[in-house]
């Protein structure tokens, strides 16, 4: 038991450390925002509080110091700057440390804790703090929830001077509504024309609705200094925050009217207050009045409502556990084709009818299952702001990141698998393509540079980019290095894409110098087979002087998806359907031809697509049907298309990796089991697309 609460306090403290270092990385462009450095202090509070309930005493004493720091920050007694941002995310990565170290603590770890405490103290004390103990609190405007809370009634009416005794009553107002949750109603009927106004007199009085978790005394000392002649009443309301009072008890309470007179007009069929006014029974301000307590009540009750649905809605589940779910689910979709497949040979309506209804709940299942493991690719984003500090700091480059598209979702293992290649391509553009601020002046560029990470959904994959304008790619050093390490030779023709993706080769490096970031040559050919075996490409689009993009083709989901079944000879293929385009007949084009057998044109639409004969190119000895079938895809490049001997239907396909003997062979991506038991090959559309292309460029 106390290690599974153990587990809950490490996954919280975690996230906890992942909005501040987001929170940090956002203040340091922005060091005035009060809102940024009040998240930064509540985290590191929620940090202490936490480690030291759970007995990692280590952990709080250590974040109490840097709390204590980040307190007189807060109160405006000591600046932020790039100095304490640095300290701060030392002591983030610090605590991450000790966070991993558990309940033991080396030296080592003791010795740092120290060192990092001095260098705060130091900060804290050269800008004009102190370091003497703090009594550090969370803003009184924060309810604690586990504290109960009352509801004050507080009638407050300052005497007509006390603006010359030099008390200026708003203030105090104002220090009542940080006390809690306030509603305040101000009475202004005493006002007189402007052209009787005495701008040294109070004519205001007002009204205050405070739920608070303080006592009654801590109201009374907000009045401590308040001259004689002014009134304060402050009574505990009898009404529960769980429930909105009527109108007619709050008037009741407040000795306005009795229940009786209340009981006597509730007969008329008008609102109660119109009711009362209309009788001269109580004032019109007398029920606005009302009406604000109520409201008040209405507040309270709307934020707890807010907060228990959000604590409903959501729920930690072990990532494990999801996995687990998945690959049930896709036994049964294998099921659920066996039984289709088997009602469809046996031709039982009744089976036939349960088979659909199973489809229909196996359907539901995997959409909620898949929703479940989808995640905002945000979550991936956000780690590499501290990156692209980290070596734009050690690399003496200004360098912005941009995030674009940080809402879009894809599956959890895929986003996984994706960190350590962003992470590649992101320090390679940081290394390589931004230049130092002096460079980019010389060339008439901003002296920031920007990285730009964006993601969006296309079809059934995701598009990731991510570009710099920096100096882009040399083509010809690129060339001479190829040449120099025996990857092409001198006389090859090589087009500028094919000269770009040298750089994939295992051994390539252009660095002069070899250094902890870059230069031996390890990386974007790991970059590559990364992709490569999430199913997905990568591309390369660079100007020189402007800048590098590179482009990612990510599937949504590497589990569960909806497939075109396909028949070529005696096998089935598989095209997933978010790539399709169109189903159609094969009608070959009237105006162009071509001279491989294993490409051909179809008209579709009255235009021209050029599209690849998977019959001829997988080399099948069956003899073709006279009317073959056409798949279309869009891709960026535009419309490509497969032809097959047959379309037999969309079917749920639950992917099964192939083996290492297949991984080279073009436009077999992965495979499935069918419903009759027997093994279909899934495509890989996205390098069939670019073998499509390829060759159409080499027919033009």
């Amino acid at each position: 038991m106390l290690d599974q609460i153990s587990d809950v306090f490490y996954e919280e403290a975690r996230e906890l450390l992942d909005n501040l270092e987001e929170q940090l990385l956002i203040l340091e462009n922005n060091p005035s925002d009060y809102d940024t450095i009040s998240a930064v202090f509540r985290a590191m509070h929620t940090i202490k509080g936490s480690a030291a309930m759970f007995g990692f005493n280590a952990v709080s004493e250590f974040t109490h110091e840097v709390e204590s720091a980040l307190d007189q920050v807060r109160n405006g007694i000591v600046p932020v700057s790039s100095e304490l941002i640095e300290l701060t995310l030392k002591a983030r990565d610090h605590i991450n440390t000790m966070l991993s170290a558990g309940q033991t603590i080396s030296p080592e770890i003791n010795i740092n804790s120290q060192s990092l405490i001095i260098a705060f103290k130091t900060y804290v004390i050269n800008n004009g703090g102190t370091v003497s103990e703090q009594n550090i609190k969370e803003p009184k405007k924060e309810l604690q929830p586990d504290i109960p809370s009352d509801t004050y009634r507080i009638q407050f009416k300052p005497s007509a001077k006390i603006l010359q005794n030099g008390t200026r009553p708003e203030l105090l107002v104002k220090e009542l509504t940080e006390l809690g949750t306030a509603t305040v109603f101000p009475f202004y009927d005493s006002l007189p024309p402007l052209s009787k106004l005495n701008c040294e007199l109070c004519y205001f009085s007002w009204d205050i609705y405070l739920t608070t978790t303080k006592s009654i005394n801590d109201i009374h000392d907000v009045f401590i200094f308040l001259d004689s002649d002014s009134s304060v009443v402050i009574e505990k309301s009898e009404f529960s925050t769980e429930a909105i009072p009527r109108i007619g008890d709050i008037l009741v309470s407040k000795n306005l009217i009795s229940k009786e007179k209340i009981d006597s007009v509730m007969q008329e069929n008008k609102p109660l207050g119109q009711i009362l006014v209309d009788k001269e029974l109580i004032s019109q301000k007398q029920v606005n009045s009302a009406l604000a307590e109520q409201q008040h009540f209405k507040n309270i009750n709307n934020d707890a409502a807010k907060t228990n649905s959000a604590t409903q809605q959501s729920i930690r589940v072990s990532s494990e556990k999801l996995d687990q779910l998945v690959d049930l689910i896709g036994e049964l979709v294998t099921f659920n084709a066996r039984l289709e497949q088997l009602s469809a040979d046996k031709d039982i309506p009744i089976l036939k009818n349960l088979s659909e209804q199973f489809e229909r709940l196996v359907l539901s299942l995997r959409n909620i299952s898949m929703d479940i493991r989808m995640l905002a690719i945000g979550t991936l984003f956000s780690k590499f702001k501290r990156t692209v500090h980290d070596l734009a700091s050690q690399l003496k480059k200004d360098i912005n990141l941009i995030i674009e598209g940080a809402e879009t979702e894809l599956d959890k293992t895929v986003i996984e698998k994706l960190n350590d290649p962003l992470l590649h391509l992101i320090r390679n553009s940081v290394d390589h393509g931004i230049e130092t601020p002096e460079e980019r002046q010389s060339k008439g560029k901003d002296p920031q540079g920007t990285v730009t990470l964006s993601a969006k959904h296309q079809g059934g994959e995701v598009i990731i980019t991510i570009s710099d304008d920096g100096k882009g790619l040399d083509k010809d050093v690129i060339r001479r290095k190829g040449i120099e390490k025996g990857l092409i030779n001198e006389d090859d023709v090589l087009s500028e894409s094919e000269i770009f993706h040298l750089i994939f080769l295992p051994g390539f490096s252009t660095a002069k110098t070899v250094s902890n970031i870059s230069g031996r040559g390890v990386g974007l050919d790991v970059v590559k087979k990364d992709i490569t075996t999430l199913g997905g490409s990568i591309s390369i689009e660079s100007k020189s002087g402007e800048g590098t993009s590179f482009v990612l083709k990510i599937p949504l989901t590497l589990a569960i998806i909806d497939g075109m079944v396909t028949q070529i000879g005696q096998t089935k293929y598989i095209v997933p359907v978010g790539t399709i385009s169109e189903c159609l007949i094969f009608t070959p084009s009237k105006q162009k031809k071509s001279n491989n057998p294993n490409f051909e044109f179809a008209e579709v639409h009255n235009k021209d697509v050029f599209c690849i004969n998977l019959h001829s190119f997988f080399n099948i000895k069956d003899t073709p049907p006279a009317k073959k079938e056409l798949i279309t895809l869009n891709t960026q490049e535009g419309s490509v298309g497969l032809i097959v001997d047959k379309i037999l239907g969309n079917r749920q396909i639950v992917i099964k990796p192939i083996g290492k003997l297949y991984k080279n062979s073009i436009g077999i991506g992965n495979s499935t089991i069918l419903g009759d038991g027997s093994v279909a090959i899934i495509l890989d559309v996205f390098k069939l697309s670019s073998v499509i292309q390829n060759s159409e460029k080499g027919i033009k």
